[in-house]
């Protein structure tokens, strides 16, 4: 039988695998895992040792990279994880989530010879908070996982919680925020560059130093340099209610947000990295979540066009526990928030105590289901369907799409489908310790060796089919401002539960983390999901894998042993009318001599087009976009 694994020299065929491999290739991941495969993979050069560079320095390319793939590949994520010299030593990250954050870019350019030319650009985000670790030898303010010192006394526990209850959250811009990237996010324009005049103490910049800086790598191609239009503005996001600005040619950090700023409801210390934009007006969604007697969520829309905040739905009830959510939904006339079964002790004021997200959230419980409140988007209705699923976890939404068929039309409703991946239950945060993923102490055989924890980890790709009760008169959308899309209604009243379906469950490795799409389909019904997979070879990813919804068959890119890829930012061929006809951009690691390169693959075929080959290795991210301006 074929395996999904190829023949580790890469370079061949993608390998192809059906609905009819599912179980096998399930099996054989997990006996991967149990024989202790992933020993064998190196992949420490993408956590440790790294630097940045500044540039932008010129890539070499090898093959061919299409000239309609010119633009900006920005990217976000974890950098060093360590700071060496400080007052109790070397002080070391515990949690990937936690590393110091960095931001890259990829500019592809055309070479004026009819073929592209490649530049790359690197900046820590966070060389403030690495200065106070260094300079007090612990951390600031609450993380997602570091563990806490064990030797700490019970008195400065209670200290340290009472300093992070005085903190303000406007009081923590050095905070290392690294999940997501936002270009010209609205709303944010009177805290735009307000970092300038604070880190200029620190690194002497004033604000003609850097529009300086930033003009003076803005090259006339002309002139034999390079010019990349970029976006007005970059925003990076992370699982709270902070954003941060960069400068989106030098990188340098420029700017500090709270929610706070778009609405003055907007108070709560918890949001999602995963803002949702409207692929048509450009509007942005997203939900702000406080503590207190009962859990708010209150979900928003950022206009595009004014500026304007307006909260969509305040949802607060008893039953209703706070939750680590790390995306939400977006449709044409909804917005979806899915409650999953990631609840936080204690109201959310655990988080206080532990200091940290993951030690806060409750013990995993098979009744606590998921929770799904549909919000409508354009009608002012607030809350108009409720659902519940099995308990379960999911840091990724996919993307959710309307259609009505005629069952909806004879029940007067319309059909949502949601795609996500899902897990069983909260395990998978635990194999994204540094010591799991660096392979030190034995941790990741403790994991990975455990077949129920290694079967926790495996994703799930499900989507699923809620029917919405429409307005009694049956009634579409504002149609100046959601596309049409087949025959669906949209406008919607009361809050009745009347059908929830799972069509489809794709288990690993036929689906994965990091899951995109062509964006051109987003909040439309999609055939193509790209993520990166884990087939038992390696502590981190260590594939990409094209999934076809509608048939179950897949495409493995055939990566050679120890290259591992990031995610996958799919980039659509100008007037393409096939879904996936475009190319497909993965950072990957080649780990067996520590350097990186920018993948560019056929996302029809799923072969090797070209890549450029940046000579050092590049961390590990978690998200990107590609920007053409």
């Amino acid at each position: 039988m074929t395996s999904t694994l190829g023949s580790g020299l890469g370079g061949a065929a993608a390998i192809a695998r059906t609905q009819a491999d599912e179980r096998s290739d399930y099996e054989e991941t997990l006996k991967n895992f149990a024989a202790g495969d992933y020993t064998d993979w190196p992949n420490e050069a993408g956590f440790d040792g790294l630097t940045e560079v500044r540039g932008p320095i010129e890539v070499p390319i090898s093959g061919q990279i299409p000239t309609w793939a010119v633009g900006s590949l920005y990217r976000t994520g974890p950098g060093v994880y360590k700071v060496e010299d400080t007052p109790v030593g070397t002080f070391r990250t515990t949690h990937w989530f936690d590393g110091f954050a960095q931001t890259h870019r990829f500019d592809i350019l055309p070479d004026g010879k009819g073929g592209v030319k490649m530049f790359y650009s690197s900046k820590r985000q966070a060389e403030e908070m690495m200065q106070h670790v260094k300079t007090y030898g612990d951390r600031p303010y609450f993380s997602f996982a570091q563990r806490r010192d064990p030797c700490l006394g019970l008195f400065a526990k209670i200290m340290s919680t009472w300093r992070g209850l005085r903190s303000k959250p406007e009081d923590k811009w050095i905070e290392t925020i690294s999940v997501a990237v936002h270009p010209n996010l609205p709303g944010l324009e009177s805290a735009s560059g307000n970092l300038i005049n604070q880190t200029a103490s620190s690194k002497t910049k004033t604000t003609k130093d850097a529009a300086a800086a930033s003009q003076a790598s803005d090259v006339d191609l002309a002139t034999g340099g390079h010019q990349a239009k970029l976006p007005q503005s970059v925003w990076i996001t992370t699982d709270n209610c902070m954003l941060k600005q960069c400068d989106p040619r030098t990188l340098e950090p420029i700017g500090f947000a709270t929610q706070k700023i778009l609405h003055p409801d907007l108070k709560g210390p918890v949001s999602c990295a995963h803002a949702e934009r409207d692929p048509v007006t450009g509007d942005v969604f997203n939900f702000n979540e406080d503590f207190g007697k009962h859990a708010t969520y209150r979900v928003f829309r950022v206009s595009a066009s004014t500026g304007k905040t307006d909260i969509l739905a305040t949802i607060t009830r008893p039953d209703l526990k706070p939750a680590y959510i790390h995306s939400l939904y977006l449709s044409p006339s909804f917005v979806i928030l899915c409650v999953p079964s990631s609840h936080i002790a204690a109201r959310g004021l655990m988080i206080m105590w532990q200091r940290n997200l993951k030690d806060a959230i409750e013990p995993f419980d098979k009744s606590k289901k998921c929770k799904w409140f549909v919000v409508d988007r354009h009608h002012g209705k607030g809350v108009v369907a409720e659902f519940e699923t099995d308990a379960g976890f999911f840091f990724h939404t996919i993307n959710a799409f309307e259609e009505q068929d005629e069952t909806d039309r004879e029940k007067n409703t319309t059909s949502l489908f949601c795609d996500v991946i899902e897990y069983p239950n909260l395990d998978i945060m635990d194999t994204l310790y540094y010591d799991v993923l660096l392979k030190r102490d034995n941790a990741h055989t403790r994991y990975w060796g455990n077949a129920d924890r290694a079967k926790a980890a495996m994703t799930h790709h499900v989507r699923w089919h809620f029917r919405v009760q429409n307005d009694p008169d049956g009634s579409a959308p504002d149609s100046e401002t959601t596309p049409a899309l087949g025959t669906a209604a949209g406008s919607v009243v009361a809050p009745l539960p009347t059908s929830i379906e799972k069509l489809f469950d794709i288990p690993a490795p036929h689906s994965g983390e990091l899951p995109t799409i062509n964006p051109l389909y987003h909040t439309k019904r999609h055939r193509y999901v790209y993520s990166v997979v884990y087939r038992g070879k390696s502590t981190a990813m260590d594939g990409i894998v094209k999934t076809d919804t509608e048939t179950r068959e897949v495409l493995f890119w055939d990566n050679p042993k120890g290259h591992t890829p990031g995610e996958a930012i799919f980039v659509p061929r100008p007037g393409a009318t096939a879904e996936d006809d475009g190319v497909l951009l993965s950072v990957v690691l080649d780990g067996y001599c520590g350097k990186s390169y920018l993948l560019c693959l056929d996302a029809q075929t799923m072969q090797e087009l070209g890549k450029g080959e940046v000579g050092f290795p590049v961390a590990f991210g978690f998200h990107g976009i590609h920007v053409v301006q």
